[in-house]
């Protein structure tokens, strides 16, 4: 690596001397594809920089415990998982900073990227594992209980509440799949939908309503949460038209919101396709992006599955993909 010195241009403002470095291998972003990217491409001695962003590790930090992850036959915190690959990549003599990258330029054969909007990182293969973030409802008790009954993933907690009474919030067809999921293991499911009808497919409202053991909530918003530690119940309020509105209590044990997620793309919208919720399009079957030499992996650019494990594997597959394009392009 070396490192020079560039004149950053910026409106209305005076030129800033902006430190710029030279990398071979930048990945943008940390949690399961990113920290296993930097693995691989560790490995590969493409002498990888890692900037962590915002959130070190990613969306697992803020799960308590994870037991669908291979190789944790006991189950293991999030933070902890995380933290186990984090150490992993450094072994292998990846360089894990703290940062947040803030402006790309993909528009050369070597790739800007701005991390705090001071240092520039100039990269031969860029790979992004920025992520996605999953849609809240912005009520206190969802950081109140965080961990402690809240989640944002059926499939991933989901277990923890078998034989017990849960709600799903959403109309879409991720709350009717999340809905439908959790029904399999739970004794009930309350689907709260803030309109008197579902926006999910026909086919998946047919299922929601055709199980037994979900009860759909129509026209009912959630005001707060309550219980000791742990989410024991959910206040709502019923909209029963002419600003008549009811209030209403349900006890559940899990309270799941399933209004979406929003991925970690803004910044590459310039250089990059994405569809029409933000998740980064890569060549079917790899990592690739329009852009040669950028890569995507993880949950910013899957808008299907969103688990760890598959976010890992495509964390390997943006490494291969980097090795081969940066070996192609030096023979």
């Amino acid at each position: 690596m070396f490192k020079s010195l560039q004149i950053e241009d910026k409106p209305n403002t005076a030129p800033v001397a902006t430190e710029a470095e030279r990398v071979k291998c930048l990945i943008i972003g940390s949690g399961p594809a990113g920290y296993t990217a930097a693995i691989y491409a560790a490995r590969a001695n493409l002498s990888p920089v890692m900037y962590e962003g915002l959130q070190p590790g990613g969306q697992l930090t803020t799960t308590t415990e994870v037991e669908n992850y291979p190789g944790y036959p006991e189950g293991v915190t999030g933070p902890v998982m995380m933290d186990d690959f984090k150490k992993q990549a450094e072994r292998f003599g990846t360089d894990v900073r703290w940062g947040l990258a803030t402006k790309v330029d993909f528009s050369g054969d070597i790739k800007k990227v701005w991390i705090d909007d001071t240092k520039l990182i100039e990269a031969e293969a860029v790979i992004i594992a920025t992520g996605a973030t999953a849609k809240y409802l912005g009520l206190e008790d969802e950081a109140k209980y965080a961990g402690g009954g809240v989640s944002a993933c059926a499939t991933c907690d989901g277990f923890f509440y078998r034989g017990k009474d849960v709600a799903v919030v959403g109309g879409g067809d991720t709350a009717a799949e999340e809905a439908m999921y959790l029904a399999g293991l739970c004794n009930k499911v309350y689907l709260i939908v803030r309109r008197d009808e579902l926006r999910a497919s026909k086919v998946m409202a047919d299922r929601v309503m055709k199980t037994p053991n979900i009860e759909v909530l129509w026209k009912h918003q959630t005001k707060g949460l309550f219980g000791d530690g742990v989410v024991q119940g959910a206040t709502l309020v019923k909209n029963k038209g002419e600003a008549n509105e009811e209030e209403v209590k349900i006890k559940i044990d899990g309270f799941f919101l399933a209004i979406g997620h929003k991925p970690n793309s803004d910044i590459f919208a310039e250089y990059l396709d994405l569809d029409n919720v933000g998740y980064i399009k890569t060549v079917p079957g790899t990592s690739k992006t329009k852009v040669p030499g950028v890569f995507a992996c993880g949950d910013v650019q899957d808008p299907i599955y969103r688990q760890a494990v598959t976010a890992a594997g495509s964390g390997c597959m943006a490494a291969i993909d980097a090795e081969r394009y940066l070996s192609e392009k030096h023979n």
